[in-house]
């Protein structure tokens, strides 16, 4: 574990302060409460200024109140909140139609990191776990949500000369390749991914939207080779959509994707 930056938790004790009273400070009031050198305290404060994370009040000159910047982390938190909390009800449906192993997965990085997920009720499932994280381009949640991003943004994440570890031999593992694939998902607005992160198992992924339409998660139907087929393959990406789709409409996207 890596030690603690002064200055950063410095800058969060002065954040912190404003959960108590009436929800507005002073750089002296920050000085008495911390302990601070007074010099330090408004370095702190003009650059948590200049971020939005506090302003002055204007009816109060010299006082401070929390910024926007705040409200929009606590917003985007709630949001991933309610997106596990969703994504689960609606995974436990597509399992239940189903009976295949579901999950709902977002991006971070070039990684997915799964928030929810229903098992199978057969003896022969995929084994998983909500919380797991893998690479995107090995599974069909992530190539479904690496699909969705903007080209100049795919780029960053998945430059063409990044080396792309496999987890098995069918993982695609050249950028250039991936790109082609992920132009094809495009396409046809599903993902399938075909033992690339098991070896024993296939899994079809549908995108999941936000409001305002930005692909925020994507949706998958894990089924082993067993159970397999061209044919469970369509009937799958069609629960798959569907069930995107009910989650979607939760999140508060309305009309076509």
């Amino acid at each position: 574990m890596g030690r603690l930056v002064p200055a950063v938790t410095r800058a969060l004790d002065i954040l912190e302060l404003f959960l108590d009273g009436d929800g507005t400070l002073s750089a002296p009031d920050i000085v008495r409460k911390l302990q601070l050198p007074r010099t330090t305290v408004h370095e702190l404060l003009t650059t948590l200024a200049a971020r939005a994370y506090v302003v002055q009040v204007p009816s109060q000159p010299g006082r401070y109140r929390l910024g926007v910047r705040p409200y929009q982390l606590g917003s985007r938190y709630a949001e991933q909140l309610d997106l596990a909390a969703e994504g689960q009800q609606v995974a436990r449906t597509v399992a239940e139609t189903c009976d295949e192993t579901v999950h709902v997965a977002i991006l971070e990085g070039a990684d997915v990191i799964y928030i929810a997920k229903v098992d199978s009720t057969h003896a022969v499932r995929m084994v998983s776990a909500a919380g797991r994280r893998l690479p995107a381009h090995c599974t069909s949640v992530g190539k479904m949500l690496l699909a969705s991003l903007p080209e100049s943004e795919l780029a960053a994440r998945i430059p063409a000369g990044a080396e792309l570890a496999g987890m098995t031999e069918n993982s695609i593992t050249d950028p250039a390749a991936l790109h082609t694939h992920l132009a094809g998902i495009r396409r046809r607005g599903v993902a399938v991914e075909s033992r690339e992160s098991n070896p024993d198992v296939s899994c079809v992924a549908a995108p999941v939207r936000d409001r305002t339409n930005r692909v925020v998660a994507a949706l998958s139907i894990s089924v082993p080779m067993i159970r397999w087929s061209e044919a469970r393959q369509e009937e799958l990406a069609g629960l798959a959509v569907k069930g995107a789709a009910d989650l979607s409409e939760r999140l508060g996207h309305r009309g076509a994707a």
